[in-house]
């Protein structure tokens, strides 16, 4: 079915007929569904612009169709529109697209929706939405855009200053699935692996799935994400190889502070410019973050010092990881100082999904603490800190903690529980369990 002959049918409300939505389709008939929750329970009945962004492969188009077919059948026909960024070639023909909708709403229906599936697909598609709101067209529509650039979170300010309407929040990170979601539909299935593969899906959903079913995260899968990471490399004209090469430097130095000049020399780099704008990228499209030192006295990162490179899709990660993961057996294979970075890069995951369901630092660096003593891997906040470690901890390894930050708090992730004053020591599963971080 193409566009217009799809609308047509929204605009009638013919909308259960098999084949209209073809990812729900498939999950009619799958055993294994999750809820996403990254921080947006349903869309606002107010007009505006909602920047949704989050990588390929985590169910974005999913949820769109979702929210589609729910806006019909609780608002009625001709309440909601679809636009697909992939098929549009230039913000010209986006505004005329979008133009063409919003003049076919009819006027007695009591929302207007509009969804714009990979908006960030189309160059220079804030420009469009610009004119289109300076020019009162969408005073009274809700534009529901995603993508998987999610540079629009970190300068959404300067995509579309004062046009979002006059909505509580505005920007999204679309997030994995929780540990929580994920033990609650596969515990059953998966027993004791299940922590071990919610770490090699990434909580993407796909991964998820096949995971619980055959055992195996299928190859195609892998060249999507692949496919994905070297289309946004080849559309800023760099380098694939290049690109490769700092993969494969974060890899080796895993939790190791790498400052940008050495990672220019060992990823073969012309200098560190050139470095720290494949990093960007990589920040931008939500796959890596660095960590920064922090500075206690002044409450600052240090951001002249080698900082950390934390996978935060660990799907991308497993796919350009060496090792050709893609069972838990594989997983278990490696070392335990691997599996040790690939715990430590998890809990980055985490707490970036935590920060962004409530819209707190999304896609800003983390930060961890060291003297020439001792390290700590996260400051969650100024006081409460996080090291993760693989195996068994005692509270005694850290008794300097409580004479070096005394009133603060520590978070032990390792193989055991303990509390100790305060030094608590959790296990991975139960941190990844909680809620939310406290």
């Amino acid at each position: 079915m193409d566009l217009k002959e799809f609308n047509i049918t929204l605009e009638r409300g013919d909308i259960d007929r098999d084949g209209l939505f073809p990812r729900l389709d498939v999950l009619k008939g799958s055993q294994y569904i999750f809820k996403n929750d990254f921080g947006l329970p349903c869309l606002p009945k107010e007009p505006g612009i909602l920047i949704i962004r989050g990588p390929r492969q985590y169910g974005k188009s999913t949820w769109l169709e979702q929210e589609i077919y729910k806006t019909i059948k609780e608002f009625g026909n001709g309440t909601a529109f679809y636009l697909n960024g992939d098929n549009i070639p230039d913000q010209h023909i986006l505004e005329k697209e979008i133009l063409d909708l919003a003049i076919n709403f009819r006027d007695d229906i009591p929302v207007k929706r509009i969804f714009i599936d990979e908006i960030t697909a189309v160059l220079h598609w804030e420009f469009a939405l610009k004119r289109l709101a300076d020019q009162g067209k969408l005073k009274d529509i809700l534009l529901v855009t995603t993508g998987s650039k999610a540079t629009d979170l970190r300068r959404g300010a300067e995509k579309l200053p004062g046009r979002k309407g006059r909505l509580d929040r505005t920007n999204y990170l679309f997030t994995p699935i929780s540990y929580r979601e994920f033990h609650r539909v596969c515990h059953t299935i998966l027993g004791a692996n299940t922590l071990y593969a919610y770490i090699i899906s990434g909580g993407s959903p796909i991964c998820c799935a096949e995971l619980a079913s055959k055992g195996i995260i299928p190859e195609f899968v892998i060249e999507l994400t692949r496919d994905w990471i070297e289309g946004e490399i080849a559309a800023s004209n760099r380098s694939r190889a290049a690109l490769l090469n700092i993969m494969n430097v974060i890899f080796r130095f895993g939790g190791t502070p790498v400052g940008q000049a050495k990672l220019a020399r060992e990823a073969g780099l012309a200098n560190n410019t050139v470095a720290a704008n494949y990093i960007e990228i990589l920040n931008d499209l939500a796959c890596i973050i660095p960590a920064y030192p922090w500075d206690t006295d002044r409450k600052v990162t240090i951001l002249r010092k080698p900082c950390k490179y934390h996978f935060t899709n660990l799907l991308v990660a497993l796919a350009y990881y060496s090792e050709r993961i893609r069972s838990v057996e594989g997983f278990l294979k490696i070392s335990n100082e691997e599996q040790g970075i690939w715990y430590e890069w998890l809990v980055a995951q985490e707490m970036l999904r935590r920060n962004a369901i409530v819209g707190k630092h999304v896609l800003m660096p983390l930060i961890f603490w060291q003297n020439q003593k001792h390290e700590l891997d996260f400051v969650e906040s100024a006081d409460h800190f996080i090291e993760v470690k693989r195996g068994v901890c005692s509270p005694l390894e850290f008794a300097w903690f409580r004479h070096q930050f005394p009133r603060k708090k520590l978070t032990v992730i390792n193989a055991v529980d303990f509390k100790a004053g305060s030094v608590e020591g959790i296990t991975l599963e139960k941190f990844l369990l909680q809620s939310q971080v406290e």
